[in-house]
C-alpha cells in the first residue's frame, strides 16, 4: 500500500504559497503549474489545507495564504490534513486460514511490529515543520 501523492502534492502547495505568496496571488492554477496537475487536483488540496487551519482561501481568483505559523505546520500535520491514507498504513489480508498455524497467528505476530511501523512513520513527520522545508528549500536555490 502507498501513501497517496495527496501528501506530497499538499506539501508541495504549501511550499508555493509561501515562497511565492509575497509577490503574487498564489492561485490554484498558478500552484498547479508548478505541481504539474490539473488546478481542480489544487484546489481540492487546498480545500483540506483550509479545513485543518493552515491556510486562508480567498474567494475568486483571490489565491491562498499561509496563515500559521510555518514552524507549528509539521509533515505530520500536512499528513493527517490529507487523509493519504486510509485507516492504517498496514492493511491485513481479511481471511487468513484459521486452520493453519500461521494463518490463525499472524495477526498476533505481525501487529504490534506493523503499528510501531507506523508509529515510527508518523513521529519522524512530527519532527520536520515547513519552516524546515523552507530552509533546506532555499539552500538549493541558486
Amino acid at each position: 500500500m502507498k501513501i497517496t501523492s495527496r501528501f506530497t502534492v499538499a506539501v508541495h502547495t504549501l511550499l508555493v504559497i509561501y515562497v511565492y505568496g509575497k509577490e503574487r496571488k498564489t492561485t490554484s492554477e498558478f500552484i498547479a503549474a508548478s505541481v504539474n496537475v490539473n488546478p481542480v487536483v489544487i484546489r481540492r488540496t487546498l480545500l483540506s489545507l483550509k479545513a485543518a487551519g493552515m491556510i486562508e482561501v480567498r474567494a475568486g481568483s483571490g489565491g491562498a495564504n499561509i496563515i500559521k505559523d510555518p514552524g507549528d505546520i509539521t509533515l505530520y500535520d500536512v499528513y493527517a490534513a490529507t487523509d493519504c491514507v486510509d485507516g492504517d498504513l498496514f492493511h491485513f489480508h481479511e481471511n487468513p486460514n484459521p486452520g493453519c498455524r500461521v494463518g490463525k497467528n499472524i495477526h498476533a505476530v505481525l501487529g504490534a511490529h506493523l503499528a510501531d511501523a507506523q508509529a515510527a512513520l508518523e513521529n519522524e513527520l512530527k519532527k520536520v515543520s515547513l519552516a524546515d522545508l523552507v530552509g533546506e528549500l532555499e539552500s538549493r536555490v541558486e
